[in-house]
């Protein structure tokens, strides 16, 4: 097994790197090495070329997921995959040839700003590949879901819908209820003056029930759901990471886990349709 997701891997990495999609990869990564990293002015101080290194990691682990996804949803690839045993395999080797481009074009930026950049301590070397790597895998994870690779109806609306919920109720609290209040005691004021009382009647006692509403406890739960997010940046910016701190890069792992597995198991029972 492990011997076919080496090979597969092997092969997705080369497609994407003699492709037009990876040479472009390439400009963009040294731009963004010119643009934020200029080769005449040394980076400021160590947050800065931890938070923007991991940045570009995270969004190139993305794009790079969703061109490999794309290359492997070619029909060409068709006899191979239905001769491995398990689609798990398949969708493994996807997942990692995207990991290892990523990690070869964010060492790039990360090594070029290091010209004249901050002095790297052994503490800081040990520290930051947990950190990237944890964060490119959620992006990775999170890619593969939005593929005609994976998707299965709605599946991709449903995933994104939620994590869109989940970051409105980040912001939400009290005041939010009460504003949807007045709005629906508005519309009940309309449907009196429409003729239809009954309805003005329910929409006005949902009025009241969502004025008195807090979100207060939604808001709390999304905050703890991106916890890991808040803590590595908190972290970074102090210096350090205190034990709490650094159980958040194992804790997104298990969030990849999470969406891995939901990946596999989408794509273990769903009828190929291939790009062609």
């Amino acid at each position: 097994m492990t011997r076919r997701i080496l090979i597969l891997t092997a092969h997705f990495f080369k497609t994407l790197l003699f492709s037009l999609a990876g040479i472009l990869y390439v400009i963009v990564s040294l731009a963004y090495w010119a643009v934020f990293f200029p080769p005449g002015q040394a980076t400021p101080d160590i947050e800065n070329y931890v938070i923007l290194v991991g940045v570009f990691g995270m969004a190139m682990a993305f794009l790079v997921a969703l061109s490999t996804a794309d290359r492997a949803n070619q029909m060409e690839n068709y006899p191979v995959l239905v001769r491995l045993p398990s689609r798990v395999e398949y969708l493994t080797a996807v997942m990692v040839s995207a990991l290892l481009f990523t990690g070869v074009l964010q060492l790039l930026v990360g090594g070029l700003a290091l010209i004249r950049g901050p002095e790297m301590g052994f503490r800081a070397l040990l520290e930051l590949p947990p950190l990237w790597l944890a964060l490119n895998i959620v992006a990775i994870t999170l890619a593969i879901h939005a593929t005609d690779l994976v998707t299965v109806g709605w599946s991709r609306v449903l995933i994104y819908g939620f994590l869109a919920l989940l970051l409105t109720f980040q912001q939400a609290g009290k005041s939010e209820g009460v504003w949807l209040g007045e709005r629906l005691t508005n519309l009940s004021g309309l449907l009196i003056r429409l003729g239809f009382p009954d309805v003005a009647g329910w929409v006005d006692s949902a009025s009241l029930w969502l004025q008195g509403l807090s979100l207060d406890s939604l808001t709390t739960i999304s905050n703890a759901i991106f916890w890991p997010f808040h803590s590595l940046v908190e972290a970074v910016f102090n210096g350090y990471f205190t034990p709490i701190q650094a159980l958040a890069p194992a804790i997104l792992l298990l969030y990849a886990t999470i969406l891995f597995l939901l990946a596999a198991n989408l794509f273990a029972g769903k009828d190929l349709d291939f790009a062609e």
